[in-house]
């Protein structure tokens, strides 16, 4: 049997279901600009990618918004790209409320080996932007974090493991042992973030043995 609970039987469903339709590729992630002219320097001179594409309008084509814009691609050597919206007086960007949105809202990009990305770590460094790392995730990816111009959060990874990203089955039982420990300690009128943090705590011994 997969699952335990209805919301188990749902990521379940969703699991069968991916393996019949399933995305080519990443084609872009966007983000807004307040500053095109600097994100243009930093994408094309600093991450070496090449402008791809541009567009203007002043109207949002998917949602029919009455405001122009300026939208800018950058590409990546697998041709997928990184893009930007420019739109003249919008108001900054809210600070987050957790500091949580900005560590874990991130873009990564795949560098060829661990000497790579220490090489991107110094290039970084000699153009004067703050970096985090190298972190080493046990054993999985070998990464540095800095921002971009615009505040979002940027990571330089390579694997470590050559079947990082194929570890469905395991995957599969975190997620089920994770949703049903919510649920059973929201069932049982129980701290949430403790029974959370008992699972974390079981689960590193898996990682120590490794």
């Amino acid at each position: 049997m997969i699952s335990t609970t209805p919301t188990e039987g749902k990521t379940a469903a969703a699991a069968k279901r991916s393996a019949k339709l399933t995305p080519v590729m990443l084609n872009h992630a966007a983000w807004v600009t307040h500053d095109v002219e600097a994100t243009a320097d930093f994408f094309m001179r600093i991450m070496g990618m090449e402008l791809a594409s541009t567009v203007y309008d002043d109207r949002v084509p998917s949602t029919g918004d009455d405001f122009p814009y300026f939208h800018i691609f950058f590409r990546m050597q697998d041709g997928s790209t990184i893009a930007f919206f420019e739109c003249i007086g919008l108001p900054e960007r809210p600070e987050a409320s957790h500091a949580a949105y900005t560590v874990f809202d991130h873009i990564a990009l795949e560098a060829k080996d661990r000497d790579e990305v220490d090489q991107w770590a110094e290039w970084l460094k000699e153009n004067g932007i703050d970096i985090v790392g190298p972190v080493d995730h046990k054993g999985l990816i070998y990464s540095i974090y800095f921002f971009d111009p615009n505040g979002i959060r940027m990571e330089i990874t390579t694997p470590l493991d050559a079947d990082w990203n194929r570890h469905t089955e395991q995957g599969l039982a975190d997620l089920r042992a994770w949703i049903s420990t919510k649920n059973e300690a929201a069932a049982n009128n129980a701290d949430v973030g403790e029974a959370l943090l008992r699972l974390i705590r079981g689960q590193r011994k898996r990682y120590d043995k490794a």
